[in-house]
């Protein structure tokens, strides 16, 4: 080797040894001090050992506005490139902020633009890391124009590759939007928050005290907002949930379902799945108990866990096999629909659709929730945008009715008519229009009230709901007329379940043709 080859592999070292300190070793410090990693620290945490492969390590802005030609930086705030995890290619990038607070440049914006062009291109997911003070201000429009292209592809990959955002620092003003286009967002409590517009402004347009944790903090978004789909107690819980989430979903719309080796006979029953429906129909019980007995060790990843509870949606897998499992929680405000519980199925049902990932529902629920605040919220369009994704949804979509379907809520909780493939039920199961108390009210309001004597009244009264739960408020009704295929014992809910999907493992079906849908939004 020549003395002039030496010196040239010299200096690429030395630029390499430089890019890799970033902002440098004082911007590092302060981001540990934070409690923070930095972006390859990150990225180093989510990857496998050895498999990154980074994309634009030299590039720097080409910005000379405010003196920002004396403040150049090898990378120019964002790390990015491909990498394996658990040996599956995905692509990322991961925000800098010891670059310019990580603040968004046009050139920066090209890097994570280039990743997301070869995610959609080569049919894998694509993940961001997110720790950004926003717009570079200095750029002015060409920021903007940056995030303006971002925001493209992630509308264009949207349903063709998994996008997931990490939120581990600020994000705030344009920026939330990437995140907010994208198929799920964890944020990480105490050091991130997203908001379009930060405290100050808050106090001077509306006068309102609030600081950036009460304003986008994670347990804002992940309790009251829906914007987070997950809270994570610190950096290193928040890859191990991108991590795990992944271990689910198929690289692209491409490819099914992914399919595991499971040591969990298929065949298992729990004697107490026999015993879980109370006598009581008003008496609540824990879905999560079904849940944890039916899927495949017990496992159970729940998505937007601690938003609009009285629905519970999340990924787990029966013989191997991903699915998405959708669920009324009885035990708050007795699995009713509501605005937010709509919203979060919908999203959900829409997302294992397309990406192949087979739907199983188990439903509880006693209908809608009524009251002002709801119908001049847009109940009816919310609840349509459930009613919406199911009937589009043509992966495999197995239903298991537990206790109450009642109504439109019946209807819109993947029944037989919305394409429904398996619909079970369990002898505990009560299909009908409404509950005997609110069917007899109508049915027999009249006739009870004229009976003058209390005793006979309610006499009166227990007989016709007596009548009517005998003819409506059974499973056997409607498997009478074919809307529900078997009624089954609850212990064998698993095996049957399982069954089902195994048979449905080749199912296709395609909806009409048509440039795109028009969802009640």
């Amino acid at each position: 080797m020549t003395t002039q080859q030496t010196e040239k592999i010299a200096q690429l070292v030395e630029k390499r040894e430089k890019a890799f300190l970033g902002g440098g070793q004082k911007r590092i410090d302060a981001q540990h001090a934070k409690g923070k990693m930095t972006a390859r620290e990150r990225l180093a945490a989510l990857l496998d050992e050895r498999s990154f492969e980074e994309y634009d390590m030299f590039k720097q802005h080409r910005c000379t506005n405010f003196g920002m030609e004396k403040s150049k930086f090898d990378g120019d705030g964002v790390v990015s490139g491909c990498g394996t995890i658990d040996g599956r290619l995905v692509y990322v990038f991961a925000q800098d902020f010891t670059v310019s607070g990580g603040s968004l440049s046009e050139t920066q914006a090209q890097k994570i633009c280039k990743v997301q062009d070869l995610a959609m291109r080569n049919g894998a997911p694509c993940i961001g890391l997110n720790d950004s003070g926003g717009a570079r201000i200095q750029e002015g429009v060409c920021a903007l124009a940056g995030y303006g292209e971002i925001f493209q592809r992630n509308i264009l990959a949207s349903g063709v590759v998994p996008q997931i955002s990490g939120i581990f620092g600020p994000c705030a003003g344009g920026a939330v939007y990437s995140p907010a286009l994208t198929d799920f967002n964890i944020m990480i409590q105490d050091t991130s928050y997203m908001f379009l517009t930060g405290p100050a402004v808050v106090k001077s347009v509306t006068g309102e005290n609030v600081t950036q944790e009460e304003l986008g903090g994670a347990r804002v978004h992940a309790t009251k907002s829906g914007v987070a789909h997950f809270s994570a107690a610190n950096e290193d819980e928040g890859i191990e949930i991108i991590k795990k989430l992944l271990s689910y979903l198929p690289s692209s719309n491409r490819e099914d379902a992914p399919l595991l080796d499971c040591n969990d006979p298929v065949g298992r029953i729990d004697d107490s799945l026999n015993e879980i429906i109370p006598d009581n129909p008003n008496k609540a019980y824990d879905m999560y108990k079904v849940i944890g007995s039916i899927v495949d060790n017990g496992e159970f990843l729940e998505v937007h866990k601690s938003w609009a509870r009285n629905i519970i949606v999340g990924f787990a897998r029966f013989n191997g096999r991903s699915v998405g499992v959708v669920a009324n929680q009885p035990s708050i405000l007795a699995g009713v629909l509501d605005i937010n519980a709509s919203r979060k199925a919908a999203r959900f049902v829409r997302f294992c659709d397309a990406f192949n990932i087979p739907l199983v529902t188990l439903v509880d629920v006693p209908g809608f929730l009524c009251g002002t605040q709801q119908e001049y919220g847009g109940i009816i369009s919310n609840g349509a945008k459930l009613l919406y994704a199911y009937g589009e949804a043509t992966v495999p979509k197995v239903t298991v009715s537990l206790r109450k379907s009642y109504g439109g809520a019946h209807i819109v909780m993947s029944c037989k008519q919305l394409r429904g493939d398996v619909n079970y039920a369990w002898p505990s199961a009560n299909i009908a229009v409404m509950g005997a108390d609110g069917a007899v009210e109508i049915l027999y309001g009249k006739e009870i009230k004229a009976e003058t004597d209390p005793e006979k009244q309610a006499a009166l009264k227990q007989e016709k709901k007596d009548e009517y739960n005998d003819l409506f408020c059974n499973p056997y009704n409607a498997a009478s007329y074919g809307y529900i295929d078997d009624v089954i014992e609850p212990r064998n809910t698993r095996f049957r379940i399982c069954r089902a999907l195994e048979q449905l493992a080749g199912k296709k079906q395609e909806n009409p043709q048509k440039k795109h849908d028009n969802l009640p939004l």
